[in-house]
């Protein structure tokens, strides 16, 4: 037992030994380590620090050549410098040694000019003395003439005065009014000119035809007893077309006509349409004509929207009213002095369209003004005023713009017109209407309108006879050459033409020529 006991104590002791011996050697080596990094550690320094000094060293020769070299070039400016400044003061030296030679060049003729300016001066009063000696000698003169003068004419210097202002008065007038006429001929003729060629130009690229009717329709019938069938019994049928049309139609004896009489061109035309579909349907009754009649209404209608919308669209005209669609199509169906309106409108929209372009303003505005300036006439009697006038509160009231409202409305003159698209459209209305054929008046009418014209002419003192040419177009006024003399003659031709426009009615312009000679007489004996 104690055997083992002894053997275990000697194997720990060995086992402490063993360790005791390793880790001593641990230490060792530990040690041996330390020593290496030590060493290692002092020569990485070492370098360092050489490698430090080296810079250093390096860095301050570099400095001291950057300073040797920074001194060089900053020495070398600052001679530049001085030399540019010695330049510059030989420079100003010489121009002060110029400016004095000049300056002393300049006080010499400076003294020169005052010596001789002395001497004018001198030469001046002397000249003055003597102006005004003489001055006192022709007022003493001319205090002695005026005498005389008074004298010998028997007149006082007011009376002179006055008649030599008279005379002096009637020379600028005289004067004024030719150049006046100069001035007023140059600028007519400037503006004819223009007003023909555009006018002209309109014209000849736009040609309408033109539909004539009047109060009645007269409508064929395929036999003399299909007026029996319009009658019918007691008259009932007739009676029933009238009420439901409101026209009235008359059957007389006529041979297979029927007229249908009324101002209504629009009723008139829902009778003529009316009475055809009855008969070539052949069954004519109250009942019957009714149902056609409301039928034609509404076929009517859909043709008036259609034209209207037809209209708008060869002007290139958008956005339209309705309402306003329906009055130019309506247009169709009315006249005035026997011309269409429908076709008198859309005329005078290419017309007004043509000359904006030639002046230079917008095209569709014009036309549009052209097309809707007679809009009124389609409105019944319901609706008081002008056409102009009516016809612009409907247009506003519908959307249409403030060029054109003012240009329905001032198209006869109901307002003032002061924009270029009115004038246009009073332009193309007066060419319209103008066209040979497009209207025709009563005799009577002409007639009376040019015994107006003939005898506002002779109401003027001087005038002998005054003539009516033209279709009244023009008046040639003429003159005693003892009365009137040829200044006086303007201002009767514009005399005359204010009194035609204050008192007469009447399309386009008339033009007032005055005629005067001159007849020197002598009988040979």
């Amino acid at each position: 037992m104690s055997e083992i006991v002894f053997g275990i104590i000697g194997v720990l002791l060995g086992g402490a030994a063993g360790a005791g011996a390793l880790y001593a050697a641990f230490n060792m080596k530990k040690n041996n380590k330390m020593k290496a990094a030590k060493f290692e550690a002092e020569q990485v320094l070492s370098k360092a620090r050489n490698e430090a000094a080296r810079i250093d060293r390096d860095s301050k020769a570099r400095a001291k050549d950057f300073e040797q070299k920074f001194r060089r070039n900053v020495e070398q400016d600052i001679q530049k410098q001085k030399n540019q400044v010695l330049q510059q003061e030989r420079s100003l030296k010489d121009k002060e040694r110029n400016l004095d030679q000049n300056y002393q060049q300049k006080a010499k003729q400076v003294d020169l000019k005052l010596g001789e300016i002395k001497e004018r001066e001198e030469k001046i009063k002397i000249a003055e003395s003597k102006v005004k000696e003489n001055d006192d000698k022709a007022l003493q003169h001319l205090e002695e003439l005026k005498t005389n003068l008074e004298r010998v004419s028997s007149m006082s210097t007011e009376e002179a005065k006055r008649q030599l202002i008279n005379a002096v008065e009637q020379e600028a007038k005289i004067e004024a009014s030719k150049i006046a006429s100069a001035i007023e001929n140059e600028a007519k003729e400037e503006a004819e000119k223009k007003a023909k060629r555009i006018i002209g130009m309109a014209i000849s690229r736009y040609a309408g035809e033109y539909v004539t009717e009047r109060t009645v329709s007269v409508i064929d019938l395929p036999s003399d007893e299909m007026k029996g069938k319009i009658i019918g019994r007691e008259g009932r049928n007739i009676r029933a077309l009238e009420a439901a049309c409101g026209v009235d139609l008359i059957v007389d004896e006529t041979p297979e006509a029927v007229v249908i009489s009324g101002f209504d061109p629009v009723r008139r035309e829902v009778a003529r349409r009316s009475l055809e579909k009855l008969m070539e349907d052949g069954r004519i009754h109250p009942a019957r004509i009714e149902e056609v009649v409301d039928k034609t209404k509404a076929d009517l209608f859909r043709s008036i929207q259609e034209d209207g919308e037809k209209a708008c669209l060869d002007l290139g005209i958008t956005g339209v009213n309705p309402e306003i669609i329906k009055l130019i199509g309506s247009l169709k169906y009315r006249t005035s002095y026997t011309q269409n309106n429908y076709s008198h409108s859309i005329e005078c929209g290419f017309l007004a369209g043509m000359m904006a372009a030639e002046l230079g303003a917008d095209v569709i505005t014009a036309r549009r003004c052209g097309l809707l300036h007679d809009i009124g006439k389609a409105l019944d009697h319901s609706v008081e005023g002008s056409h102009a006038v009516i016809g612009a509160e409907f247009a506003k009231k519908y959307g249409e713009s403030a060029a054109v409202v003012h240009a329905i409305a001032s198209h006869h003159e109901d307002e003032k017109p002061n924009t270029v698209y009115a004038f246009l459209t009073q332009a193309s209305d007066a060419i319209s209407g103008a066209r040979p054929g497009a209207r025709r008046q009563m005799m009577e009418t002409y007639v009376r309108r040019l015994e107006d014209l003939e005898s506002i002419g002779n109401s003027f003192d001087g005038v002998v006879r005054t003539f009516a040419i033209q279709a009244g177009r023009e008046i040639r006024v003429l003159v005693e050459g003892s009365k009137v003399t040829d200044e006086q003659s303007l201002m009767l031709s514009r005399d005359i033409a204010r009194k035609i426009e204050r008192e007469l009615t009447y399309p386009g312009q008339i033009k007032v020529t005055v005629i005067r000679e001159t007849r020197a007489i002598e009988h040979a004996r």
